[in-house]
């Protein structure tokens, strides 16, 4: 730590000049009164006790309050050494209470932080869990049956293993989502930006996930006919993912005989809009603002039961977001729900 003695000059200063008057006055006075008054031996006491008084106050100052405020600087520095052990030391109070202060507010905030970082994180272990242990407990269940004489009957036999596929699919699915999440989340997600039509990406997707929709009789459609390729610049593989995701959500909450409707819009020069809208239950609008989370699901036990990971709508806000674009949601309950985000266009 650097020394700054500047504020204790001052103090020093101002205590010299209050000793000096006060001595050099009661000299005078009983020169006059008892002997023969001289303003040059005044002068010279004067000076004399100037000198005396500052270089004894300033030593004072500094190894007797100094080193009392080091030690709360040293004290203080332990816990914050990035920023007040790179301070120099002052021995003003209100420069010293005011750093402190300064200090201890940072703190406070801090620690509310970590607060709210730990209910996070207390929050996301109990979510894993139980995201993993639906699965877990259906494939034990299955093979446990089994192995306690079901393995004779080669009908159930084969419908028990195909069940405990299925539950060893969803725990790889739930993983997958995991590892994702944790790279985007840690800004490990790499782009490889190029240009393509998002006309027939999205045609593709709808392509993928036909079967899907076609289980609850729900038509994929675009709102018009695009006769020319619509050209974006962005990473092709993660806008694909991200409009899989938020198309196999229409279709999850999507309602019998419905529909997912695909909009492509102008919205400035060089910025498209892709919408995704359809006419499903809806979102009441107090789980809006939640919707992006980690886990979040309006209605848990349905979503469940459609299976997922809870994890779709927090990649795609962090694919989209990494493109330095945004994402909209705008949702009418009973009615249907509308997810859009923006994209660079080609001109």
């Amino acid at each position: 730590m650097s020394l700054s003695f500047k504020k204790t000059y001052t103090f020093a200063v101002i205590s010299t000049l209050y000793i000096t008057l006060f001595s050099t006055s009661l000299v005078a006075i009983l020169s006059f009164l008892f002997s023969t008054f001289s303003w040059q031996l005044c002068v010279a006491f004067a000076f004399s006790i100037a000198i005396f008084s500052f270089f004894v106050l300033q030593y004072r100052v500094e190894h007797f309050i100094y080193r009392r405020v080091k030690k709360i600087y040293d004290d203080v520095s332990i816990l914050d050494s990035s920023t007040l052990s790179t301070q120099s030391i002052t021995t003003d109070m209100a420069t010293l209470t005011r750093e402190v202060k300064k200090f201890a507010t940072d703190k406070k905030v801090e620690i509310e932080n970590l607060k709210v970082r730990e209910e996070y994180r207390r929050e996301f272990m109990g979510n894993v869990s139980h995201e993993l242990k639906t699965p877990l407990f259906t494939v034990q269940g299955y093979l446990s049956t089994l192995l306690d004489g079901a393995m004779k009957d080669k009908d159930l036999r084969k419908k028990y293993i195909e069940r405990a596929e299925k539950g060893v699919e969803r725990l790889i699915y739930i993983v997958e989502d995991l590892d994702m999440i944790s790279k985007l989340e840690m800004g490990q997600l790499n782009l490889e930006f190029t240009e393509f039509n998002i006309v027939e990406l999205i045609q593709n997707v709808f392509d993928l996930l036909e079967m899907n929709a076609d289980k609850k009789n729900i038509i994929l459609m675009f709102d018009r006919k695009y006769s020319k390729p619509i050209l974006v610049f962005a990473d092709q593989e993660k806008i694909q993912q991200a409009l899989t995701n938020l198309i196999i959500n229409s279709i999850k909450y999507g309602k019998e005989n419905g529909t997912t409707e695909v909009t492509i819009e102008d919205l400035v020069k060089n910025k498209i809009i892709v919408r995704i809208r359809d006419n499903g239950e809806g979102i009441d609008k107090q789980y809006i603002p939640r919707l992006f989370e980690r886990f979040f699901r309006v209605d848990k036990s349905g979503a469940r039961s459609e299976g997922g990971s809870g994890l779709g709508l927090s990649i795609v806000k962090h694919i989209i977001e990494g493109h330095n674009e945004k994402i909209y949601v705008e949702s009418e309950f009973t009615k249907g729900s509308e997810f859009s985000f923006t994209l660079e266009k080609i001109k």
